[in-house]
């Protein structure tokens, strides 16, 4: 497995010399992949969870490309209605080509309807825009010039280069675990990208996966969990998130995650609410520390 970090692109404190820092803790500790959240309008329940200031994934992954060489960049998630879809295969083709570890896209529905309406975007039609997004992104990687007709987006004789310096291209990931996020993934998806999922979940959750593939032609995504790191004094339940627990119940979880065929494992020390946080980039920095020297081990790619 390759391991990797969320970084903080928000909150009090946040600048670019932190960013920087904390990208390069990661690759030092060993972590093989950064990844960056999205939001581009903060309403107020945004900024309830994620505190501005906000920086811009695809602007911050640019900066870290030309300052810390070595890692994999990505996104955790990227919104994808939220941009046109040429948009976002363009910034993501860009990224790609600035940073010598190569870029991944993960992509996601959103949540915020405020930001929706703000944006000018319909809430409720936003898994649709996203499936033809996708399929749209997907094409301007391979084609130059690149039309499409569709029920979002048209457009004819486009030209889309620089393509992606990948091969044989972006690896897509998709976030979600509703049912038709699994066949959004299933679909467009070289991984499924679930976040905070508890071992149980994704046990009932990868058949269902493989045989939405299976209806689409494609071989089932790999596994690329997200997990929310959580270390207790005592035991927690069975069906707490993987990541949550005593040492011990973590290592068993990341075992198993082996066993499952996870391919990579994002860790995020974001509690998902600012009085929740331990409020200091040195904790943060010590808890992904502990994790490489407690629970993985980056070089062997397996748990401890």
């Amino acid at each position: 497995m390759d391991f990797g970090v969320n970084l903080l692109n928000f909150g009090t404190g946040t600048t670019p010399a932190s960013l920087a820092q904390q990208a390069l803790d990661a690759r030092d500790f060993g972590y093989t992949f950064a990844m960056i959240s999205d939001h581009i309008a903060v309403t107020a329940d945004v900024d309830a969870v994620y505190p501005s200031p906000f920086y811009d994934q695809f602007a911050l992954a640019a900066f870290l490309a030309g300052r810390v060489p070595g890692l994999t960049l990505g996104t955790s998630v990227t919104v994808v209605p939220y941009r046109h879809p040429l948009h976002t295969a363009r910034l993501a083709a860009n990224v790609d080509q600035l940073c010598e570890g190569g870029f991944i896209l993960d992509a996601g529905i959103g949540w915020s309807e405020p930001e929706f309406e703000v944006l000018g975007v319909e809430f409720k039609d936003r898994g649709r825009i996203s499936d033809e997004y996708l399929a749209v992104i997907r094409g301007a990687w391979r084609e130059d010039p690149y039309s499409f007709r569709g029920a979002y987006v048209s457009f004819d004789g486009v030209r889309t280069s620089p393509a992606p310096a990948s091969r044989p291209g972006i690896p897509v990931w998709v976030g979600g675990d509703s049912p038709a996020a699994l066949r959004r993934a299933a679909r467009f998806g070289e991984a499924w990208h679930p976040y905070k999922p508890s071992v149980r979940r994704l046990r009932a959750a990868l058949p269902v996966l493989a045989a939405e593939a299976d209806a689409a032609g494609r071989a089932a995504p790999a596994l690329a969990p997200r997990l929310h790191l959580r270390v207790t004094e005592r035991p927690l339940g069975e069906d707490r998130p993987a990541g949550h627990g005593t040492s011990d119940q973590i290592r068993r979880d990341l075992w198993a995650l082996a066993e499952l065929g996870a391919t990579h494992v994002l860790f995020d020390t974001y509690a998902g609410f600012p009085e929740l946080t331990r409020g200091t980039a040195r904790e943060d920095r010590a808890l992904l520390e502990r994790v490489v020297t407690r629970f993985v081990d980056p070089v062997s790619g397996t748990p401890r």
